[in-house]
């Protein structure tokens, strides 16, 4: 119980800092090309610009995160190891959300982590604080049936 309330409390601090604008961005990781293909297993980053794009066909985890947000580094390696329990399933991709702001205002992102599993560019399913790669696996096999 103590776990889940430091945990929580950490994810609005997180949300609470990129709502009320925080300034400390770090230099984005290459985004995607926008109709480029990920690997099996391998997580894509994505940018206003590749968005759009990247989850208008077929299934799509997507992670909304920032790097100086604690919960989203937890979350991190989480979405890695959905991501192989995926394989060639699904894409999955991440956002910045201080890089990706439009993006994560367009689907309403308030708190992050926040992940959404996308389907033909339409949100089937979300989640909101650190989620269990299990859980994630499970929600984009239900939202490929």
């Amino acid at each position: 119980m103590m776990k889940k309330s430091v945990v929580m409390a950490a994810v609005c601090a997180c949300g609470s800092l990129w709502i009320a604008g925080c300034s400390r961005q770090q230099a984005a990781a290459p985004a995607a090309e926008a109709g480029a293909e990920a690997q099996a297993g391998a997580v894509l980053d994505l940018t206003d610009e590749t968005f759009d794009a990247a989850v208008a066909k077929g299934v799509v985890l997507v992670d909304f995160w920032a790097p100086w947000c604690p919960p989203c580094r937890v979350q991190g390696p989480l979405v890695d190891e959905a991501a192989g329990l995926i394989g060639d399933a699904a894409k999955v991709a991440k956002v910045n959300v201080d890089i990706g702001k439009k993006s994560a205002q367009k689907f309403g992102v308030q708190s992050i982590p926040t992940l959404i599993v996308f389907k033909d560019g339409k949100p089937v399913k979300q989640f909101v604080g650190v989620t269990q790669p299990g859980e994630l696996a499970a929600a984009v096999k239900a939202a490929k049936e």
